[in-house]
């Protein structure tokens, strides 16, 4: 069973940064894509993409609200991956989740619980 470990969350106020960390255990890390997903206050049922990656770090994708801000990446000897977050703004609030997928096995995903992000005007 993979487990998914977030840290970093907080308060931080517009314009601030922060950086999450995500762990990886119980699997092959290089087995799986990984991804940051976030969910907004009132928005229970929607998880918004913010960010992938692959193994390799190579592949990097963004959602359109965090281009340019956030940068996602990999350290593959902690089997960890990173979200740094800059120019954060008070619509970024939200619980950020961490997600992998496996490359091969299909439909095989995990999560996890999430940490708070909270953004002050």
């Amino acid at each position: 069973q993979v487990h998914l470990g977030e840290s970093g969350g907080g308060l931080v106020q517009r314009g601030g940064s922060l950086k999450l960390s995500c762990v990886v255990s119980g699997g092959a890390f290089a087995d799986y894509a990984m991804a940051w997903f976030r969910q907004a206050p009132g928005k229970e049922r929607e998880r918004e993409f913010v960010a992938s990656i692959n193994f390799s770090g190579n592949g990097k994708h963004y959602g359109d609200a965090v281009k340019g801000r956030f940068t996602i990446s990999v350290d593959k000897a902690e089997n960890t991956v990173y979200l740094q977050m800059n120019s954060l703004k008070p619509e970024d609030t939200a619980v950020y989740y961490c997600h992998a997928e496996h490359q091969v096995i299909t439909m095989t995903e995990f999560w996890g619980r999430g940490t708070q992000v909270t953004v002050s005007s």
